[in-house]
């Protein structure tokens, strides 16, 4: 009952948008002093705070964090547009399957949806307003398409699902590659499936000679160079996620200096944006975790073992449940609240059923994938519409429509065929 109320309490504070970090701290703090004592619960305080920010693997998170801000003022995500657009542009509905496909590349190398989703937003809408796409088309394409950093590798929240979970977060890099692409098709075809629908909504772009074509690629070769040696390094056994991170990191600033992008200012603003997301994310990291020392203490995930234990429920059905649960919340909560609030409680239960860890760990960032872009919250879906200010709100909503019916299409294959996420790690590692 008591962590019942505990749940309830948190749940109502993210609702009126008190900060997670504050939330998830205070209920933790709280819950903990009842069953502890306040010493012992501001004892762990302390203790959690020095090894979260102590701890090797953590230093993964804002080395990343800085080669995706300096990835974002180096203009790259504007060859990868133009790259992908040489290609597909000239297709009824190019534009908007380009505008994915460079989301997934840019995501590739970022690590954020919200930054992708800003970033391609300012590249992207543009021209497909001037070949007269329907508002609801160009920016349903770039919601969804900015989803795709949460997912591919490198990627945050597998970073700190592996945290809390204890799994390789090299194995999940890899896990996260196969559906990552499998969602940019998706999104394609949903892309097609509109424009059949109703022509009208994506006209055809210019078409390119292949001379063009050719001259558009060069452009992405800095971003293929980065991202092969960031995640060739880890496979090959070269270095670890985290030197990788602090090699992109550098690289990323040295690719911005090669392009000439570089300058002061520019490298102030940039840490000026790494830094506090850094701090931001540290201090959700923190509450989270205090939260789930308060659902380890209440014995949550074994009572959670046993009940499912005693109503003999096919594996399966769990897994359905348990996606039901995240789609449900998904439609209050941002999606790094929601795997900090679940997983600690879930994953223990996953483990005695003998599921794969790292398979879980996919599935659970495709179905917070759709968080993103559905109603209420979608943080996609606003920071779209903070930047594209002559779009409205249900233009955006309604836009994304058919690229979430496509993320159900591909929860489901991820659901029944764990070999989408498991094939790679058990290949290459």
């Amino acid at each position: 009952m008591i962590l019942g109320i505990c749940f309830v309490i948190l749940l109502l504070l993210l609702l009126i948008r008190v900060p997670i970090a504050v939330a998830t701290g205070m209920v933790g703090i709280f819950g903990l002093a009842y069953y502890q004592g306040w010493n012992a619960a501001f004892a762990q305080v302390g203790i959690i705070a020095t090894e979260t920010v102590l701890t090797y693997e953590f230093a993964v998170i804002p080395l990343f964090i800085m080669m995706g801000t300096f990835i974002a003022r180096s203009g790259i995500a504007d060859d990868l547009f133009n790259a992908c657009y040489a290609f597909v542009g000239h297709l009824r509905g190019g534009l908007a399957m380009a505008t994915v496909l460079a989301c997934g590349g840019f995501g590739a190398v970022s690590g954020s949806s919200l930054a992708t989703a800003a970033t391609m937003a300012r590249i992207a809408y543009p021209p497909m307003k001037r070949f007269g796409y329907a508002d609801s088309l160009a920016s349903g394409s770039i919601a969804a398409g900015g989803t795709l950093g949460i997912l591919i590798p490198p990627s945050i929240a597998l970073v700190f699902y592996g945290i809390i979970t204890e799994t390789d977060i090299s194995a999940l890099f890899m896990a996260g590659i196969i559906p990552g692409i499998l969602g940019m098709v998706l999104y394609a075809l949903a892309v097609v499936y509109v424009v059949w629908r109703n022509p009208e909504k994506g006209p055809s772009g210019d078409p390119m000679s292949i001379g063009k074509r050719l001259l558009a690629l060069r452009g992405v070769w800095t971003t293929l160079l980065l991202f092969g040696i960031v995640m060739g390094g880890i496979y090959g056994g070269l270095f670890s996620p985290t030197e990788s991170a602090g090699i992109g990191a550098v690289g990323a600033l040295l690719i911005a200096m090669f392009r000439g992008k570089f300058s002061f200012e520019m490298l102030r603003l940039a840490m000026g944006d790494g830094i506090s997301t850094i701090v931001s994310l540290i201090m959700i990291l923190i509450g989270s975790f205090l939260f789930a020392n308060l659902v380890n203490v209440a014995r949550l995930p074994q009572l959670l073992i046993d009940v499912v234990g005693q109503m003999e429920l096919a594996p399966i059905m769990v897994i359905v449940t348990i996606v039901l649960i995240y789609v449900v919340l998904g439609c209050v909560l941002e999606s790094i609240s929601m795997m900090l609030l679940t997983v600690p409680v879930f994953y223990p239960l996953i483990a005695s059923m003998g599921y794969d860890l790292i398979w879980f760990g996919v599935l659970v960032v495709v179905v917070v994938e759709i968080s993103l872009i559905t109603p209420p919250v979608g943080l996609n879906v606003f920071v779209l519409n903070s930047v594209l200010r002559d779009v409205r709100l249900n233009d955006i909503f309604r836009g994304v429509v058919p690229f979430i019916a496509a993320d159900v299409v591909r929860v489901v294959l991820v659901m029944l065929i764990p070999a989408l996420s498991l094939a790679l790690p058990a290949f290459l590692l």
